[in-house]
């Protein structure tokens, strides 16, 4: 029986895997190729991440293929519901690469407030030379601790997020119409874990409040942030996207750090993405990462382990 891993898989979820039968391909196949190569090497099972697409006409051209598994949380790549009344099994691993994401978001949070964006491109060009005026351009930043982290979406990976917050010493607040409490438990390296109940409050009041705002809802048809809510943000919020391309709105994103109601953004997908626009990659004052949330070894090998366990449940 025959993977294909066709935007790879880590190596502890080959060998899971092969133990028990399982033969894995990690060709990468064009998109236009794949319907042949499936059907040419007898494959049953096919993963993708975020590159490959899987819609009707892989589904409908692959007649022998049994499961479609993606390495990571969202599947707006696959045409789940299609694939499931063809009687495919459809996969994904919403657990593997919360820690990841949340991380990211701190990264780009703690750049933000830093400068460190802007500083690392400015450096090398100029901090032999305008070492004073730099200092100087990047001597106003702020701590986070203290300050309210509003959290858009409280899922797995908006819990995993609170966590940090709450352990850098931030207060959290959420909006998640699907969730109306949750409990968030913050573990020590010691063994001991403090406890956190929240309840959701809704997106409006959230943007009021909260001095730095993370997302972390499914792609959208409509924005979740456009410029009604920027206008409802305090002046010199940060705002930080590694959900979904699309979820906010970039024309307004650059207005609002135009006009200053925004003081940075980090941004990990795009709405264009992969070719992310312009205006987005010169603007000085967002920090850019290109998809990489859930890009780290502890991550990739949870997602293999999580997909081969599914795979061997489902189809052995």
């Amino acid at each position: 029986m025959k993977v294909l891993a066709n935007d790879g898989v880590s190596q502890s979820g080959i060998d899971a895997l092969e133990k028990v039968g399982f033969e894995v391909v990690t060709t990468t196949v064009a998109q236009e190729q794949l319907v042949d190569f499936i059907n040419t090497n007898d494959i049953i099972a096919l993963l993708v991440r975020s590159a490959t697409k899987v819609r009707k006409d892989i589904i409908d051209g692959c007649p022998n293929l049994k499961l479609i598994g993606r390495g990571g949380v969202g599947m707006d790549n696959i045409d789940v519901n299609y694939a499931k009344e063809k009687g495919l099994h459809v996969i994904n691993t919403p657990a593997a690469s919360s820690e990841s994401v949340a991380e990211l978001v701190f990264a780009h949070l703690f750049g933000g407030v830093r400068f460190l964006y802007d500083a690392n491109r400015n450096m090398p060009l100029d901090g032999d030379s305008k070492f004073k005026e730099l200092k100087k351009a990047y001597a106003k930043g702020v701590e986070l601790r203290g300050k309210t982290l509003g959290v858009i979406g409280f899922g797995r990976i908006g819990r995993a997020t609170a966590k940090i917050a709450l352990g850098v010493g931030m207060k959290v607040v959420y909006s998640d119409p699907f969730m109306e409490k949750a409990t968030v438990t913050v573990p020590f390296y010691d063994g001991q874990a403090v406890h956190f109940d929240f309840k959701s409050t809704s997106k409006e009041d959230l943007l009021k409040e909260a001095d730095f705002i993370t997302v972390h809802v499914p792609a959208q048809k409509e924005y979740v942030i456009g410029k009604a809510e920027f206008q409802l943000m305090k002046d010199g919020v940060g705002i930080v996207n590694a959900a979904r391309g699309g979820v906010i709105d970039e024309v307004a994103l650059i207005d609002a750090l135009e006009n200053g109601k925004l003081s940075f953004a980090g941004l990990d997908v795009f709405e264009s993405e992969p070719k992310p626009e312009i205006k987005i990659l010169m603007h000085p004052s967002i920090s850019l990462t290109p998809h990489i949330g859930a890009a780290t070894g502890e991550a990739q090998n949870r997602i293999g382990l999580e997909l081969a366990t599914q795979i061997i449940t489902l189809l052995k």
